[in-house]
């Protein structure tokens, strides 16, 4: 997330934002931020969001993840993301970008399994 640029800005229990600022090397031939890109952003945010009761203890291996692309992406954006469910082993996650307008790009949707961290 440092080689995008992703500037993480809050996580708690069941939720995480971070602001991704306007770069060049992230856009694709039309100019709009890539897809990919998105991905990423959603999944890392995501998995902050499922694991934001315990960060230092916990990592997560994503399982499965949706992602649907509503508008064009453009310029500086915000992810936030918000845990619906948590088990012992698991976590059920939504995201979302949303553009510097308040227009929500893309949402997005994944299940991530918990790993506790050994502790050396």
């Amino acid at each position: 997330m440092r080689y995008l640029g992703l500037q993480a800005e809050h996580i708690e229990e069941g939720y995480a934002r971070a602001r991704l600022p306007d770069h060049p090397s992230l856009v694709n031939s039309r100019e709009d931020i890539h897809g990919g890109t998105l991905m990423s952003v959603l999944d890392f945010i995501m998995s902050a969001a499922a694991r934001g009761h315990d960060p230092l203890n916990l990592g997560v291996a994503t399982i499965e993840m949706s992602t649907h692309f509503l508008e064009v992406a453009r310029g500086e954006l915000v992810f936030e993301a918000h845990t619906l469910k948590r088990g012992r082993s698991t976590a059920f996650c939504e995201g979302k970008a949303v553009n510097a307008d308040g227009t929500t790009v893309c949402v997005a949707r994944a299940a991530f399994r918990l790993i506790q961290l050994t502790k050396s």
